[in-house]
């Protein structure tokens, strides 16, 4: 059933478009009731308004705070137009119908985004006349058309104009779901402010507020359907807040999670660095004072496995590092035998545009890349309260997230030999990295670059025993992280088979003494964190 729309109800905080759309519906001969700033801005416009308190018969009060919670708005909204007795209610209290509803409620999220927003501020930015009438249009929308956002305007007027009028059941439909929507979304912003006033982590019922991005052409596989969602609180640089340039390849699942997975480690470092990773795992690692010498590290870690990898930089790409990324099969992959490359995403906090423009022509595959932009790494944003949460089959596991990095101060040296302050540094880029690689991890870094990394396995010395392979001579000298305590001493006794001068794990095996002994025996130094970064 198509309804004619003869009376509107516009109350909005964000005016993108209001007075356009208010204008085109009263040239209908649509009649507009308005409340507040909103009236007051229609008038000036010239639109020509009924204020909400001469419909309702009282003042707005209390600050605003009570204006349109009335039965002469909410019978309106509410009534089923064919039922007799909602019928003859509206005609004994003097209630006329609306038919549209146009809101867009306070803006608490930003409100609170600000860094000097106050709890009374928070609080006075809570909406409470606009979702009750969202949530009554919506439930009604057998009758009423309730619009949300500026991006529906159009739509509503076109169906007007070809319509008779009237707008669409489908449309009516469509726009009460975006509409529940939105008032849960709302909803839960609240409850996440206010639990984190409280400094409750895990509130008994917890819901997520996320923005559907983009849908996706698959998820990690074909038969897999998959969207991407912006959480829209959050305002650290993250795959949540980067921006996708124009050109390149669709961005896919797989895409999403692995450029996540090497800019949340290329954030880990305040030194210029780059980070390559493949399927979810770190396959090249290194910082330098010079990002370019950096990148080259980096690629020259693993050259085979780079092939169709992820880039991550913590610094802006200029015009040399782009060309740089583009030549790097013909500048170091071929010497080392790599079949071939390009790269899936590049993510970097910015480009320049001749960067660009030589990512895009210098290579074929260069229209290919993917290429997202995150603002520039401030890690004093960092959202601590942000919960890390994992989906199993029927629920959720939530989490704090691992923000432990390297801590200096908590570190202790349990053996003879002590590693000297270059070795610290490799322990600290090795710790950092291994981090971020699946359990099992072993990782191995020389000179500021990691050489090898195992991943993944169902024991650590599997885990060892890859890394060590991938760096082949490389592992002569280099430092060696554990991500977790070694419960034997096998890792340590093959470490020094390779040459490895020093080593950085949790502790806290049972066999501590006897892993402590043999690195003294081999004359390894060790270095114990006293915190472990399983990554399942």
């Amino acid at each position: 059933m198509d309804v004619k729309i003869k009376r509107a109800l516009i109350s909005v905080s964000d005016k993108t478009g209001v007075i356009e759309f208010a204008k085109a519906l009263a040239q209908m001969g649509v009649a507009i009731i308005s409340t507040g700033g909103t009236a007051k801005a229609l008038a000036q416009a010239g639109v020509n308004v009924t204020s909400i308190d001469s419909v309702t018969g009282f003042p707005e009060m209390m600050d605003g705070r009570v204006k349109t919670l009335h039965p002469k708005i909410h019978g309106g909204l509410l009534a089923i137009r064919d039922n007799k007795e909602h019928a003859a209610a509206m005609a004994k209290h003097g209630i006329e119908p609306i038919d549209l509803v146009c809101i867009n409620l306070y803006p608490f999220e930003q409100t609170v985004a600000k860094p000097d927003c106050t709890f009374e501020d928070a609080i006075e930015n809570i909406d409470i006349g606009g979702p009750s009438m969202v949530r009554s249009s919506a439930k009604n929308h057998r009758f009423v058309t309730i619009v949300t956002e500026p991006g529906q305007y159009q739509l509503v007027l076109d169906e007007l104009k070809n319509n008779g009028g009237a707008v669409s059941q489908a449309t009516r439909w469509d726009f009460a779901r975006k509409a529940f929507s939105l008032t849960a979304s709302y909803d839960a912003a609240i409850s996440k402010y206010l639990n984190n006033k409280a400094s409750v982590n895990y509130p008994d019922k917890l819901t997520v507020s996320a923005r559907k991005d983009i849908e996706l052409r698959y998820g990690e596989n074909p038969h897999q359907s998959a969207a991407f969602y912006r959480l829209g609180d959050c305002n650290e640089p993250s795959m949540g807040t980067a921006k996708l340039l124009p050109g390149g390849k669709e961005i896919s699942f797989n895409n999403i999670m692995d450029a996540n997975a090497a800019f949340e480690l290329v954030k880990e470092f305040d030194e210029p660095a780059i980070v390559i990773v493949k399927h979810m795992n770190p396959c090249g690692v290194a910082i330098d004072q010079d990002i370019h010498v950096a990148y080259q590290k980096a690629y020259e870690a693993d050259v085979t496995s780079a092939f169709g990898g992820i880039i991550a930089v913590n610094r802006n790409v200029d015009k040399a590092l782009a060309t740089t990324i583009m030549e790097s099969y013909a500048r170091f992959g071929k010497a080392k035998g790599a079949a071939g490359f390009f790269a899936e995403v590049i993510v970097a906090p910015s480009y320049d545009d001749d960067a660009l423009t030589a990512i895009r022509t210098l290579k074929t595959w260069g229209n290919d890349v993917r290429l997202l932009a995150t603002g520039v790494i401030d890690k004093s944003k960092v959202d601590r309260g942000q919960l890390d949460i994992r989906c199993v089959v029927g629920g959720i596991l939530v989490q704090s997230r691992d923000l432990v990095a390297w801590e200096p101060e908590n570190l202790t040296f349990p053996t003879k030999l002590k590693p000297t302050a270059a070795q610290l540094e490799d322990l600290r880029i090795a710790w950092i990295t291994a981090k971020h690689v699946k359990s099992n991890t072993i990782v191995l870094v020389k000179d500021r670059k990691v050489v090898g990394v195992g991943a993944g396995q169902m024991n650590r010395v599997e885990s060892g025993m890859l890394a060590m392979k991938m760096a082949g001579d490389g592992a002569k000298g280099s430092a060696m992280a554990s991500d977790a305590f070694f419960p034997f001493p096998d890792n340590i006794v093959n470490a020094a088979k390779a040459g490895i001068a020093c080593v950085v794990q949790p502790g806290g095996s049972k066999k501590d003494n006897e892993v402590i002994a043999a690195a003294d025996e081999l004359g390894i130094a060790m270095v114990l964190t006293g915190k472990r970064h399983f990554k399942h």
